[in-house]
């Protein structure tokens, strides 16, 4: 654990030194979770969102985008049941004065379990080799066995207590489970209590109940207040989606782990309209098509896994996460719930307006049901971040940090470097950046020797250096370096934009998703 704290700490060292997060306000001591994206880090902000939007608006023709309003109608939340339910069970350790989500403690106690297992399988496997049965072995070793039983029997208390708003019970369950403070190491809790999680704030002049309004919790209903508005104007028919990238506000007690957990987060959401009775079918369809999605990224598919949801929201039938393996461990990065016709109902009543579809096929009106695919935007960027980030040692005993990024996202695509700042080859390089510059961005960078040069575009993230040279005036070729592999090949200008292309398009992440 404490190698994996040590690679956060890493990575949160090397994104404000080479300009990818800054602490917000620093010079004023900053704001708790809160973080500014600094050039770099906007730049590779901007790229995750394309990918996304390309993904899934432009290969998509049922489904479209918008980009609703941070403000809504203070009904909206009362017909969501954000104002009525939007609540996380807190406690705190008396001794350490802190303060925890009661849930994820007794998450974090069950993955201690599931880590034991993982553990036995381990060893087995290596004693076993090929003749290893997984399916054998979990069934019918006891030590697996009684872990697993274990694991079983506190989610079902867990979900229990939980569906009941029985926070007695909850508390219960932490003592029994004998779970400590991490800071205190003592079990001196206090009761657990419901908290908001929404900010509020007046609109107009005038404060009062009249005028309070929210900041969204959420994007997706956004998208759901405009459902008919899309449909009727795109003349969408069932199946459809509605796409939307944007901020959203929660007012977390607990905002920790960098930009992994912040009260003010970008999320990428896409809400998909069904006929009823076809949303399992539709719920399995964007599971597989949001692994490929990630999968496609090459960031290593044993750092992703499901996570079925044990305790279902309000309006879900089914819920999974896709969980990524930050350095903290794995953690929800994207959710996908078939959510029901629960949201289109509830603000068809509190609003009085109907929001059904007329199905031409069926030749019946009906409220579709819907399949929610969101992920954190900030948390996706993290795990860009943190799995790119490498310490190698080379052949040669010395070693480099490099940010191997997948090429599409790096905030610079091409560095353009002369050997020297003398006969001519500035010049050169010049010319060849202001003819990249105009369809990939670039980096013009003359200072230090070659290899620090090198090393400063490694750690940066570009995959791609051009070094122009004395040769280079004689034949028009230069050299091009890879990043990952450190290779170099001689290349003619003419051919320049061609070959960088090929490698850093949005096209090689997209066609593995076709």
């Amino acid at each position: 654990m404490e190698q994996k704290e040590d690679k956060l700490k890493d990575v949160i060292s090397h994104a404000k030194e080479y300009g990818y997060v800054f602490p917000s306000s620093e010079i004023y001591d900053g704001l708790a979770a809160a973080y500014d994206y600094g050039q770099l880090g906007a730049e590779l902000k901007n790229n995750i969102k394309q990918y996304w939007w390309k993904s899934m608006v432009q290969l998509h023709e049922n489904i479209v985008g918008i980009d609703a309003s941070i403000f809504m109608h203070p009904t909206t939340w009362k017909a969501s049941g954000h104002v009525d339910a939007f609540n996380d069970p807190l406690i705190d350790n008396k001794d350490s004065k802190k303060r925890y989500r009661a849930d994820v403690l007794i998450e974090e106690h069950i993955e201690k379990y599931v880590q034991k297992n993982n553990k036995e399988i381990e060893k087995a496997k290596k004693k076993f080799g090929d003749a290893f049965d997984e399916v054998q072995f979990v069934a019918t070793n006891p030590n697996v066995v009684r872990n697993t039983a274990k694991i079983r029997e506190i989610e079902d208390r867990m979900r229990e207590t939980l569906e009941n708003n029985d926070l007695e019970g909850v508390y219960n369950l932490i003592m029994d489970l004998e779970i400590v403070c991490p800071i205190s190491g003592t079990k001196n809790w206090t009761e657990v209590r419901q908290f908001n999680l929404m900010f509020s704030t007046e609109l107009g002049s005038v404060a009062g109940d009249a005028s309070k309004i929210y900041l969204r919790p959420e994007t997706a209903q956004g998208i759901f207040v405009n459902f008919l508005n899309v449909q009727k104007s795109g003349r969408m028919k069932v199946p459809f989606g509605i796409a939307q990238i944007g901020k959203a506000f929660r007012n977390e007690i607990i905002a920790r782990q960098f930009i992994f957990r912040m009260r003010e987060f970008e999320q990428m959401e896409m809400q998909f309209f069904v006929r009823p009775g076809e949303e399992l079918k539709w719920y399995e369809y964007w599971k597989e098509t949001r692994r490929k999605w990630h999968l496609a990224l090459g960031l290593g598919a044993e750092k992703y896994r499901f996570h079925d949801h044990i305790k279902l929201a309000h309006y879900a039938n089914a819920a999974a996460d896709i969980e990524f393996d930050f350095p903290m461990g794995f953690k929800e990065l994207e959710g996908i719930h078939s959510r029901t016709d629960f949201d289109l109902k509830q603000h068809e009543q509190f609003s009085g307006k109907k929001l059904q579809y007329f199905d031409p096929e069926l030749n019946q009106n009906y409220i579709p049901y819907v399949v929610e695919t969101s992920v954190g935007l900030d948390r996706l960027f993290l795990a860009v971040l943190s799995a790119s980030l490498k310490n190698e040692v080379l052949e040669d005993g010395s070693e480099r940090v490099v940010l191997s990024l997948p090429p599409a996202l790096a905030p610079y695509k091409v560095a353009v470097m002369p050997l020297t700042k003398k006969d001519g080859l500035p010049e050169k390089a010049q010319e060849i950046f202001n003819s990249l510059r105009m369809d990939f961005s670039c980096q013009y960078d003359e200072k230090d020797s070659p290899g620090k040069r090198y090393r400063r575009q490694d750690a940066i993230g570009t995959p791609y250096s051009i070094m122009v040279d004395h040769q280079t005036l004689e034949d028009n070729t230069v050299t091009i370096r890879d990043r990952d592999t450190m290779l170099q090949e001689r290349v003619a200008i003419a051919d320049l934009h061609r070959v960088i292309d090929q490698k850093v398009n949005f096209r090689s992440l997209l066609q593995q998703l076709l």
